[in-house]
């Protein structure tokens, strides 16, 4: 076992309306890098989940009067205990999560940062808007005006790699658009979602509005198939989230599906210390346990030797370790099985050529810093999502061929360009087959105001504030006749 600091095991309760649950079942949470005890936490069972989705239907319309100061009201005093519990939501990402602290540290911001944007956002929702109907003379004197009204009780279900951020992109919207809700967190991470409800729980949100419910799959499939919820909101993988969609009914559904995240590199780019950290950090971060990690670069071939080179000198030093060190860039991956997984995929790609440039080195969780070059296009690690720290690097000859590369893959989330030329930026924008494309940055950029989703395998639907709260809300229409 590794030896860090680990706190005494504690006990949380989860959320059903509102209100501090426990069942006298319980979920063991492991801190991911030593693999010891590090929670329990409690597990929601058939009659909590239904007492959850009643109280959520019960509470639709009492949330849907609530005021844009009262909306605004909830989320800022969510903010300010954010701010005041922001080491203890750190500690909690890195133990369990395997986080790396700088990378927890940034989250717990982000999480700050989202909720701030939608109590901003609370006063700049749409409301309406008149609309001419005399376009006929068979409607001379009528008048119509739409307004948004919130879409009723929402079922929501977040991921383990971004347990706070990603929990708060559901949230933080269904709050604003007016909308209760009944979410399950990811059982790998589910402490981070109840500390939020643990805040929620202290505001003037209505009683009922809503449920945080760590519980199994097989019993969580309700959020999916009941047809009482007005909407599903998925983050997880595309095989989970399209079998999701083919059975959840009349709902409408959002989902963000990860993806094989490319960047392409053109000549005219300086290749120098600050862009090779970049992709180091794209591509590693979080041991690569992100939806728009790097896992593919494209370098034009006039100069794949030199960035090729220059990341193997930058590699040479990286190593996967203890995420509570402020130094670490990779930490472990989020359990044994995964790590397993990315072996025999490894494995499979050096059978068929690949070779190794650096890393490949397994050791439990902890999966070593790994780049390839030479890899087969038909092979999983290539046309799938990795999710861990492994990118592979090939030449392209043009930058028409560097583009139909990218394209070539069944995701689309987002993509990254380096390129001085404003005619490719455009051609990139109009010809890229992604939800996103970024311009002299690697893919893994998001802001989180941003409207951030994909097509093709990654998903449908947008996350960001001003986007999720749009999908949270829909048209009804008045007609008056003069």
């Amino acid at each position: 076992m590794r030896s860090t600091a680990v706190q005494q095991c504690k006990d949380y309760s989860f959320y059903v309306a509102g209100q501090a649950v426990q069942t006298g079942e319980w979920l063991e949470v492991k801190h991911k890098y030593t693999q010891a005890l590090y929670a329990r936490v409690a597990l929601a069972d058939a009659k909590s989940l239904e007492q959850a989705i009643q109280s959520a239907l019960d509470t639709e319309a009492e949330m849907a009067a609530l005021e844009p100061f009262q909306k605004q009201k909830i989320l800022l005093h969510c903010v300010g205990r954010f701010h005041e519990i922001r080491e203890e939501l750190t500690e909690i990402l890195i133990a369990e999560g395997g986080k790396p602290r700088k990378a927890a540290e940034a989250e717990v911001e982000r999480l700050i940062n989202t909720f701030q944007i939608a109590a901003d956002a609370v006063t700049q929702i749409d409301q309406g808007r008149m609309l001419p109907l005399a376009v006929t003379a068979a409607a001379s004197g009528y008048q119509g005006m739409v307004k948004q009204v919130p879409i009723g009780a929402v079922s929501l279900i977040s991921p383990f790699n971004f347990p706070l951020n990603l929990t708060a992109h559901k949230i933080a919207p269904a709050i604003a658009a007016g909308c209760p809700f009944v979410l399950k967190p990811a059982s790998l991470t589910p402490i981070s979602a109840l500390k939020i409800a643990e805040i929620l729980a202290e505001t003037d949100l209505p009683k009922g509005a809503f449920s945080v419910l760590p519980c199994p799959r097989e019993l969580a499939d309700v959020l999916v198939t009941d047809d009482r919820f007005k909407l599903l909101s998925f983050t997880g993988s595309d095989v989970v989230g399209w079998d999701m969609k083919a059975r959840a009914g009349r709902k409408k559904v959002v989902l963000e599906l990860g993806g094989n995240a490319a960047v392409m590199i053109e000549p005219d780019t300086e290749i120098n210390d600050a862009l090779i950290t970049r992709l180091v950090g794209g591509a590693y971060g979080h041991a690569g346990q992100v939806c728009i990690s790097v896992q593919r670069i494209l370098v034009h071939q006039d100069i794949y030797a030199e960035v090729r080179d220059k990341l193997l000198a930058k590699l040479k030093h990286l190593k996967a370790t203890d995420p509570n060190l402020s130094t670490t860039l990779v930490g472990p991956m989020i359990k044994e099985a995964e790590a397993k997984r990315l072996k025999k995929w490894l494995e499979k790609a050096l059978k068929k050529d690949a070779r190794i440039l650096v890393g490949g080195e397994l050791d439990g969780v902890m999966f070593a810093p790994t780049l390839l070059e030479n890899v087969d296009h038909n092979l999983e690690i290539y046309r799938d999502e990795v999710f861990g720290p492994v990118a592979m690097i090939e030449p392209y000859p043009d930058f028409e061929a560097g583009i139909a590369c990218i394209n070539r893959s069944r995701f689309g989330l987002q993509a990254g360009v380096y390129t001085q030329n404003l005619n490719k930026m455009l051609y990139a924008w109009d010809h890229l087959h992604v939800g996103g494309v970024i311009i002299n940055d690697i893919p893994s950029f998001r802001v989180d105001n941003m409207p951030y989703g994909g097509v093709k395998d990654s998903g449908l639907g947008r996350e960001g504030i001003q986007s999720a709260i749009r999908d949270m809300q829909e048209e009804r229409m008045l007609v008056i006749k003069s």
